[in-house]
């Protein structure tokens, strides 16, 4: 990584990433926009533009620019942005105005596009579902929800996980790994759950967020006992809640496992095919997935 001007060598990590320059185990992709020593999330503070350092912005206005000559990434080779959580805050908002849709038009929307693999609906007066050629129900059942607390747990989840793995890789890889992780959980249950039995929500694509989280924080050396624990919970909760589309849930997590993996891990020289290479993997996956059950169900 370059460095700026008549600044210190930084440690270097294993993986040949240089270590935070106030935590020096921590290995990280991020750079401060002034004074271009590497940072931490721990130690990134938002700027007009980008992320600084703490001695940074004690040490000035904390209004720098970016050098010309370095443009800061992330971790994941993501572009630095000056609003770290603005695809977040979009998926919350259309998730919670899709719930709005839901509560005033009432079942009649709901049925047009949650996940069913193939039934006559009585609202619409026909057979609907996947099997039926509507493969868009795998993505849109993603941003609907069954009640107030389904959603409510659902955007804490997103909000709570997705802002910081969003900074930690940038808005397209965050982007695609929600994406990704989320036809992953859409295509498992519509291969395992009976046909007749409508699915929806956001918990595949969160699961998957989940997954991602855990493999970044081991990538960066931080204590993983918290996200173990709170995916463990999930996971129980998964298995002995009534009414809950495990194979949503199992699905995401293992897409979400697999992107992330190589969101934190693909080596510099071949970052962007191997990442969404990974993206492409598991969407190939789901799409056969989707192939086999509309075989079964016609």
């Amino acid at each position: 990584m370059d460095q700026a001007p008549g600044s210190p060598q930084e440690p270097q990590g294993a993986s040949g990433l240089p270590g935070c320059y106030r935590h020096p185990d921590r290995e990280t992709g991020i750079t401060c926009t002034r004074c271009e020593r590497p940072i931490c999330p721990e130690c990134m503070i938002s700027a007009s533009v980008g992320f600084q350092c703490p001695d940074c912005v004690r040490g000035g206005s904390g209004t720098g620019h970016t050098p010309a000559a370095t443009q800061p990434r992330t971790i994941a080779g993501g572009t630095i942005t000056s609003d770290p959580r603005l695809v977040t805050k979009i998926l919350v908002g259309l998730n919670l105005a899709l719930f709005l849709v839901q509560l005033t038009v009432g079942d009649r929307f709901t049925d047009q596009y949650d996940l069913l693999g193939r039934a006559f609906v009585p609202e619409l007066g026909s057979v609907e579902g996947v099997a039926e050629g509507q493969w868009y129900r795998l993505v849109t059942a993603m941003f609907l929800h069954s009640s107030i607390m389904h959603i409510a747990l659902n955007m804490l989840s997103l909000w709570w996980i997705g802002g910081p793995l969003e900074a930690a890789l940038g808005r397209a890889r965050f982007l695609a790994l929600y994406m990704a992780s989320g036809l992953a959980g859409s295509a498992l249950t519509y291969l395992l759950e009976e046909p007749y039995q409508p699915s929806l929500g956001a918990s595949g694509a969160i699961f998957g967020l989940f997954g991602a989280t855990a493999i970044l924080m081991r990538r960066l050396n931080y204590d993983m006992r918290p996200v173990i624990a709170l995916l463990a919970i999930n996971l129980v909760i998964t298995a002995f809640w009534p009414n809950i589309a495990w194979q949503a849930h199992i699905g995401g997590l293992v897409g979400g496992v697999i992107v992330g993996y190589a969101m934190v891990h693909a080596p510099r020289e071949r970052r962007s095919l191997i990442q969404y290479g990974s993206c492409a993997l598991v969407l190939v996956a789901a799409v056969v997935m989707v192939v086999i059950r509309t075989g079964q169900l016609t």
